[in-house]
């Protein structure tokens, strides 16, 4: 007759497994909920904001200066540089601050589109998914999707930095448009 008893440490193993299985989707949210929060806390904001502000004024010293043939202009150089804000503030941890920080974030054009007519809606989807956040182009779902929520984060963060520096900046520009020029005579009437 055989035993009913399962053996202890068969047991064991398979109460481990089912652990492993439970812990992985939780550290994976645990992971995203600290990025969300990280881009939402203040002293992360005050760090882009410094930087951000730092770039933007080293900017508007290269465009004083003779701008090489190879800079970019006007409102190219302003995205890279806050791109470059943002990937420094989040320290290379991700794959797109590596992306931007490692100038791998170039127009790549295609000779062919992919074969984009022959994948389903879904993949089409994923791939320009990967596209959009830099370092992702190759990577599979799971990983785009994780990168995506954290690039989504940065980017809320950048444009309440850089909407409070436009604000600001129109506000000192209205100020000093306000102030009435220095004291001249009245006309005088002939």
């Amino acid at each position: 007759m055989a035993s009913t008893v399962m053996n202890p440490s068969t047991n064991m193993n398979s109460d481990r497994r089912k652990m492993k299985k439970k812990k992985k989707p939780m550290i994976k949210e645990n992971q995203i909920n600290q990025s969300h929060t990280r881009w939402k806390s203040e002293t992360q904001q005050q760090i882009f904001s410094s930087k951000l502000v730092e770039a933007l004024s080293q900017l508007s010293l290269e465009n004083g200066s003779t701008p090489s043939p190879s800079a970019p202009r006007g409102g190219r150089a302003v995205r890279e540089a806050t791109d470059k804000a943002l990937a420094i503030t989040a320290k290379g941890k991700t794959r797109w601050s590596r992306a931007i920080l490692t100038g791998r974030l170039k127009l790549k054009v295609s000779v062919s589109k992919l074969k984009a007519r022959s994948l389903p809606n879904v993949l089409r989807k994923v791939k320009v998914l990967g596209r959009l956040v830099p370092g992702c182009r190759k990577e599979p779902l799971p990983v785009i999707l994780e990168e995506a929520t954290d690039y989504i984060a940065a980017l809320e963060m950048q444009v309440r930095a850089m909407t409070t520096l436009a604000e600001l900046l129109s506000g000192s520009a209205a100020s000093s448009s306000s102030v009435p020029p220095p004291h001249s005579p009245p006309p005088t009437r002939q």
